[in-house]
């Protein structure tokens, strides 16, 4: 006979929609506590139908990865409903302008990519660290993206989205490191071309694929993996 999977403690950056709200579907019906963290949690209709469906296991709160005094909030937040933290998923971020060259690149969008999606992951990590240290089996997950590969671009352009990606995976290894003495694994997974708002509509792969695949590969996570890039299979990516 085979137990009920341990509840495991998961809070999800960016969980308004998209890949963030649907990690929260899954887990949530999986049977674990998810806090969800939307810059304006109260507008996500997805959030709304979860909290109505799990009243118990959901939390939700405001939270902009970009801002020190918002994510102390959420800090805060947490601790008083938690004692731990089992995974984090720094999930929360912007694409930018879609294509461009360097004679029209906007520095103000390239500053602004790099302090959501680079500087906001290690803001929230080292903002929950305390929570993490008390966790079972804790993890760091960065949703990353293949486009932060600098050995895969083979085309050039992005520049905003694609530099925000690569210093996050550099942060990634960094975290790994860092925290290997507490036990926390520091992973970047790359969910793929995924149909969501930031990915449209002629992406290859549903949000429920993708998160499931996703979910999959974070629970087989071992600390040998810890410092890598993987997509959504667990199949190592070029950095």
């Amino acid at each position: 006979m085979t137990g009920r999977p341990e509840s495991r403690r998961i809070l999800v950056t960016g969980a308004g929609r998209g890949l963030g709200l649907e990690f929260s579907r899954q887990w949530l019906e999986r049977g674990h506590e998810v806090f969800a963290l939307a810059r304006d949690p109260g507008r996500s209709k997805g959030l709304a139908d979860l909290k109505r469906r799990h009243p118990d296991t959901l939390r939700t709160q405001a939270c902009d990865v970009a801002d020190d005094a918002s994510v102390e909030r959420g800090r805060r937040a947490v601790e008083a409903a938690w004692d731990r933290l089992d995974i984090l998923v720094n999930n929360a971020g912007l694409f930018g302008t879609r294509g461009g060259t360097v004679e029209s690149l906007d520095l103000e969008e390239v500053r602004r990519l790099i302090e959501v999606n680079t500087l906001g992951p290690l803001r929230v990590t080292r903002a929950f660290l305390p929570l993490l240290r008390k966790g079972t089996r804790p993890r760091v997950i960065q949703i990353t993206s293949l486009m932060g590969s600098i050995d895969d671009n083979k085309s050039g352009s992005y520049y905003s989205y694609r530099l925000s990606k690569a210093a996050l995976n550099m942060a990634s290894r960094n975290l790994a490191h860092d925290l290997k003495t507490s036990g926390i694994l520091s992973v970047a997974l790359h969910p793929g071309w995924v149909r969501t708002e930031m990915g449209g509509s002629d992406a290859p792969l549903g949000v429920e694929e993708a998160v499931s695949a996703l979910i999959h590969a974070i629970d087989a996570l071992t600390p040998d993996q810890s410092g890598g890039f993987f997509d959504r299979l667990g199949k190592p990516q070029p950095w």
